[in-house]
């Protein structure tokens, strides 16, 4: 068992005999510019079962699909394809790119209050920035390819951001370009970046390494990997410089004070929500 793990279960069991905390009623402000202190306090409960004022519950679903959860109840559901699984969750939120199937649907529950196209529209490329007072989500249009690599597509893929509980964390998308310095600029610090690692269907994957590089975050999610192949590449490349944990949990929650001193990358295992 690493230390990591070894702190995951301590804080488990430690907090399963603890009260609930009152919940905060306003989003904590964030600016993008948490630090990190000490190991990664990152515990799995539950969908946003005894979760923690001021933390934030990250789900793995599948392909490229993650909810987001505060302890108030509002939850983000990333690249949403309509499918969350068993339940009957509705979530707060949706954003959607529409690459491929697997990233968007036509046709989204008619109960979701918030829908976030992440391509362009009559008006112009998408330009989200909505507060839902524990969260807010805004985006950072990049281009895309054609459907055959042909081409491109202005601002046909968006990055989400997600502001919760003082941490800023970042969902690429389907990314196909690197991302410019005023794009850079825009997405800001991150604190916790979900990217995709599937080595061409997106970026290759030499170039996908250098905008984890560039973004700096303490903690890396991969996702959008098939059989495992360019997921293991990933993680062989990157083991030099951040610390790896194959966690074996498909979601885990963050707080802004327990990010890790090393960055890290935690590999979570897609699941889709049940009863």
């Amino acid at each position: 068992m690493t230390r990591l793990a070894a702190a995951h279960k301590l804080i488990l069991a430690v907090t399963l005999t603890l009260p609930l905390p009152g919940l905060a009623q306003d989003r904590l402000a964030s600016h993008c510019i948490a630090l990190a202190e000490g190991p990664a306090a990152a515990i799995p409960v539950r969908l946003g079962e005894g979760l923690e004022a001021d933390h934030v519950l990250i789900r793995y679903l599948h392909h490229a699909s993650f909810a987001i959860v505060t302890p108030e109840g509002i939850v983000a559901v990333t690249d949403y394809t309509g499918r969350l699984g068993a339940t009957d969750l509705v979530p707060d939120v949706v954003t959607m790119n529409n690459s491929h199937s697997t990233h968007w649907t036509p046709d989204p529950d008619p109960r979701i209050p918030h829908v976030l196209d992440g391509w362009p529209g009559a008006e112009g490329p998408a330009d989200h920035r909505l507060d839902l007072g524990s969260m807010l989500v805004r985006n950072v249009t990049t281009d895309t390819r054609g459907p055959f690599g042909d081409g491109a597509r202005a601002d046909g893929n968006s990055i989400f951001v997600f502001e919760a509980a003082g941490l800023c964390i970042a969902h690429l998308g389907h990314l196909h370009q690197i991302p410019s310095p005023a794009q850079y600029a825009a997405i800001g610090r991150v604190d916790i970046l979900l990217v995709p690692v599937d080595g061409g269907y997106t970026l290759r994957l030499e170039d996908m390494i250098g905008v984890v590089r560039r973004l700096k975050a303490s903690v890396v999610i991969p996702m959008h990997w098939f059989s495992g192949a360019s997921l293991r590449v990933f993680l062989d490349e990157m083991a030099g410089e951040f610390d790896v944990v194959e966690t074996g949990l498909n979601e885990m929650v963050f707080d802004r004070h327990s990010l890790p001193a090393q960055p890290t990358i935690l590999v979570l295992e897609p699941r889709l929500l049940d009863d």
